[in-house]
C-alpha cells in the first residue's frame, strides 16, 4: 500500500515484467553457477570431518575367547583316529591308503546364535573340501545314511602302488555327523568363501561373488554381486595360510576371506533358518586341512 500523502503513479504489466526481467539478470549475475561455486573439501562436514573407516587388525582378539589351545583338542570332539594337533595346528588328512570320508571335528563351548569367529585355515591337495559348520546340529541317525562314508569308493590301487584305504563307516562317526550352514572352503579354489548348508537340502544358497536373500516358499534371490567369481578367487591363498572371518548376525551371515566379502546371506525362510546351532570343522576329498589361531566373539 502507498502512503496515503502520495498518489502512486500508474504501474503497466508491461514495467512490472521489465523490473522483473532486469532483478533476475542481476541475480544471475551475482551469484556463480553450480560449476563456478568453490567446492568445500570432502573433509569438511558440520563442524567434524569426513574420515575413512579403520581396517581391523584380524589379530586383535581384545574381547574375543580363544576357542583353540594351540596344542590339545580341549573342547573339541571328534574321532582323534583323524583329528590332531601338528605344528600348533588343528590338522587332518584323507589319503588314499587312509581316506576319512565326511567326517567332523565338533566344538564343545556351546550353540552360539549371533557371534564373529575367526581363524586362519589352510588346504593341501587338490581335491581336498573343507568348510566351518556353525548353527548346526548332529544328524539324525534315522535321516543319516550309515553305510561307507563319503559315497561311492574308487577302485584299485592308489598312485604309489599301496592297497586303496576304505573310509570309515557312517555309523562310526554318527555322534559327530553334522547339518547346518557352512563357510565353504576347498583345494580347487572353485567354492571357497560360499554359503552352502550340509544335509539340509538347500545345498549351495549364496554362491561366492552373491548377496542372497530367502523367503518362505521362494526360490533364493539374487540381491546383488560383490565381484566376479573367479576374480574373488585371487584372494585365495591356494595351498597357503588364509584368514577366514565368519560374521552371523541375525538373518544375516557374511563370509569373509583375506579381508574380501565372498556370500552374504540373508536368510528369512522361517522354514529353514537356524538361530543358533553347534560349531565344527569338516574335511571331504583328498588332502589336508589345517586350522589354527582360532577365536569367537559373541554378539
Amino acid at each position: 500500500m502507498f502512503p496515503s500523502s502520495r498518489k502512486a503513479s500508474p504501474v503497466t504489466k508491461a514495467a512490472l515484467i521489465a523490473a522483473g526481467s532486469a532483478l533476475s539478470i542481476l541475480l544471475f549475475q551475482a551469484i556463480p553457477s553450480r560449476a563456478q561455486q568453490p567446492t568445500a573439501p570432502a573433509h569438511r562436514h558440520r563442524g567434524g570431518g569426513f574420515t575413512q573407516p579403520e581396517p581391523i587388525d584380524f589379530n586383535d582378539h581384545a574381547g574375543w575367547t580363544s576357542m583353540f589351545d594351540g596344542s590339545t583338542l580341549n573342547g573339541w570332539d571328534g574321532d582323534t583316529k583323524y583329528w590332531r594337533v601338528e605344528d600348533g595346528a588343528i590338522t587332518v588328512e584323507s589319503t588314499c591308503e587312509k581316506p576319512t570320508g565326511t567326517i567332523y571335528l565338533v566344538w564343545k563351548g556351546g550353540e552360539p546364535a549371533d557371534f564373529e569367529m575367526k581363524l586362519e585355515m589352510r588346504g593341501e591337495g587338490a581335491q581336498v573340501n573343507s568348510g566351518i559348520q556353525y548353527r548346526g546340529a548332529i544328524l539324525s541317525p534315522s535321516k543319516a545314511h550309515l553305510g561307507p562314508g563319503g559315497g561311492p569308493q574308487p577302485t584299485g590301487v592308489c598312485p604309489g602302488g599301496q592297497p586303496r584305504g576304505v573310509p570309515p563307516s557312517k555309523a562310526s562317526q554318527a555322534k559327530w555327523d553334522m547339518l547346518g550352514a557352512q563357510f565353504d572352503f576347498d583345494g580347487r579354489n572353485q567354492y571357497t568363501g560360499q554359503y552352502y548348508e550340509q544335509a539340509t537340502g538347500r545345498g549351495i544358497i549364496a554362491w561366492r561373488g552373491q548377496v542372497v536373500h530367502t523367503e518362505e516358499g521362494k526360490k533364493p534371490r539374487l540381491v546383488a554381486t560383490l565381484g566376479d567369481p573367479k576374480g574373488l578367487g585371487g584372494y585365495v591363498n591356494v595351498e597357503g595360510w588364509n584368514q577366514l572371518h565368519l560374521i552371523a548376525r541375525g538373518h544375516e551371515m557374511i563370509h569373509i576371506v583375506n579381508g574380501h566379502a565372498m556370500a552374504i546371506l540373508m536368510d528369512d525362510d522361517a522354514t529353514k533358518f537356524r538361530k543358533s546351532g553347534l560349531i565344527g570343522f569338516e574335511i571331504e576329498g583328498t588332502g589336508k586341512i589345517s586350522i589354527r589361531d582360532v577365536w569367537i566373539k559373541k554378539l
